[in-house]
C-alpha cells in the first residue's frame, strides 16, 4: 500500500508549487491574478461571525492573497458575486428568505450541497457583509 501512495506522490509532484511565489511573480509581471473565494465570505475564523465560523481560514482567496499581498502593488481589485446570498447550516443570516421566493431562487440556482444534496439557505445579497468580506 505504501508503494501505491508513493506512486501517487510522484504523479502529483509536478502539480505542487509555492502558490505565494506564483502570485508574486505574476504580480511583478503585471499579469492578472484571479482568486476564487466563493466559500469564504463571513465563514472565516479571522473575518467571519463568531461561533458560526469553522476554526480555520475558509476562503482560498483570502489565504492566498494574505500570503502574496505583501508584495502586491496592484491598486485594482475586482469582485464578482451572485445576486443573492447562500449559506449551509446554522448561523446568522440577516437577509434569509424563508419563503416561496427563497424556494424559487434555490430551485432556479440549483442551490443544493454538492456532496450532501442538502438545500442551501437563500437570502438577499447583503451589501454590508459583501463589503466587509472583500479582500
Amino acid at each position: 500500500m505504501v508503494e501505491q501512495y508513493v506512486t501517487y506522490g510522484h504523479q502529483l509532484a509536478p502539480q505542487i508549487a509555492d502558490c505565494a511565489r506564483l502570485v508574486w511573480d505574476a504580480l511583478a509581471a503585471d499579469r492578472i491574478v484571479l482568486f476564487e473565494g466563493a466559500q469564504g465570505a463571513m465563514l472565516d475564523i479571522d473575518h467571519g461571525t463568531y461561533r458560526s465560523s469553522p476554526r480555520r481560514t475558509r476562503s482560498p482567496a483570502r489565504r492566498a492573497w494574505g500570503r502574496a499581498s505583501g508584495r502586491a502593488t496592484s491598486t485594482r481589485i475586482w469582485g464578482v458575486c451572485k445576486a443573492y446570498a447562500t449559506r449551509v447550516g446554522a448561523g446568522p443570516f440577516p437577509t434569509e428568505l424563508d419563503d416561496e421566493l427563497g424556494e424559487e431562487i434555490r430551485r432556479i440556482g440549483g442551490e443544493y450541497g454538492t456532496t450532501t444534496g442538502r438545500p442551501r439557505r437563500i437570502g438577499w445579497l447583503d451589501l454590508v457583509a459583501l463589503r466587509y468580506a472583500r479582500v
